[in-house]
């Protein structure tokens, strides 16, 4: 009799545990994995795809800086600063938008502002390679995607992102019309262009 429970009951949680691991493997199959941005990764990868005039002066070091001050800067710009509240939307003003641009110059003088205060000298060139070498990254690992809601027509016609002009200097007070997304916590965009 002992035998018989212990079987029923070895065949209750083996049937259990299947349901689980089976309901658990097919929302998974559903949703497409999460991005994972990994710097030591990053690096060599960013190095080897700059231009060769900017990989022969920046160090793996350089870049590695350079990738960490633009991951910081792109945090910064997607934290919230405050919530809305209704009477602010009441005034006529555009709807806070859930994208924030942070337009290529933006960037750049962003990463120069922090080279500076550590006493380092990279040109806007060199600078320019690396964030759009990490753009790239980011694309490829899935990070970087279509913002949910724009019209393929958005993107240019080559199936890019853009026309090379930023967003927020095409239209100053409008949303963005285009761009991209990421979907975890760093964001970015086209080459001229991080849409967070």
């Amino acid at each position: 009799m002992l035998a018989v429970f212990a079987l029923v009951a070895l065949v209750v949680v083996f049937v259990m545990a299947a349901v689980v691991v089976g309901r658990e493997s097919s929302r998974l199959s559903v949703e497409a994995p999460r991005p994972v941005f990994d710097l030591d990764e990053a690096v060599p990868w960013v190095s080897d795809r700059v231009p060769f005039e900017v990989s022969a002066v920046l160090s793996h070091d350089d870049v590695r800086r350079m990738l960490r001050w633009n991951l910081a800067d792109l945090q910064a710009a997607a934290a919230p600063a405050t919530e809305p509240t209704d009477d602010e939307d009441d005034d006529g003003a555009l709807p806070a938008s859930p994208l924030t641009v942070m337009g290529e110059q933006a960037a750049v003088a962003a990463v120069q502002a922090r080279a500076d205060a550590e006493g380092l000298a990279y040109t806007d060139d060199q600078v320019r390679a690396v964030l759009d070498a990490h753009l790239a990254y980011l694309e490829v690992i899935g990070a970087v995607g279509p913002a949910e809601g724009v019209a393929a027509a958005a993107s240019g016609p080559d199936g890019g992102v853009g026309d090379g002009v930023a967003a927020d200097e095409k239209k100053p007070g409008h949303p963005p019309t285009g761009g991209a997304t990421m979907s975890a916590p760093e964001k970015g965009g086209g080459p001229a262009e991080q849409t967070v």
